[in-house]
């Protein structure tokens, strides 16, 4: 019997698959957030779904919206926990300047990517990113798909 390897906890919380079938990204960005002691607690055992978010910019703030966060049950109950409130993004005002310029004048739009940890910190990957039409979105199913033949087929020649 061979040894079992050490599993190494992941940084990563949670990806928006969904975003990568949707939009083409074009540049990434880190920002933090802000979140309160209960979010993070529910953080850490993983109670959040991400495919329904995205960034809005309202008073030069960026925030997160559309991002469920479970509350435990062992939430304290003179707090009033609001899993689906925005959430502010920290980002830099010359970064939030760009994204302003960037989604006003060309068209693009802010895309949450994913949630992790980062040096004791959660961290939100944001890009900015072009929607994809039906022949994309095509296009991008097809190179899938060959790609997945292709590693079946080099997996089955060598045997």
């Amino acid at each position: 019997m061979g040894k079992k390897k050490k599993q190494t906890p992941s940084n990563v919380i949670a990806v928006n698959k969904k975003a990568g079938f949707e939009y083409t990204f074009l540049e990434d960005l880190e920002a933090g957030i802000s979140l309160q002691g209960w979010e993070v607690k529910s953080l850490r055992q993983g109670k959040v779904q991400f495919n329904e978010s995205y960034v809005f910019i309202r008073n030069h703030e960026a925030q997160l919206v559309g991002t469920l966060i479970t509350p435990l049950s062992s939430t304290s109950t003179h707090i009033v926990a609001e899993p689906m409130r925005a959430r502010k993004l920290l980002l830099h005002k010359k970064e939030i300047a760009r994204l302003i310029g960037a989604v006003e004048q060309k068209g693009l739009t802010i895309v949450p990517r994913k949630l992790y940890w980062k040096s004791g910190k959660i961290k939100v990957q944001i890009s900015l990113a072009k929607g994809k039409n039906v022949h994309d979105k095509r296009m991008t199913e097809k190179d899938r798909d060959w790609g997945r033949d292709k590693q079946r087929l080099l997996k089955n020649s060598g045997r």
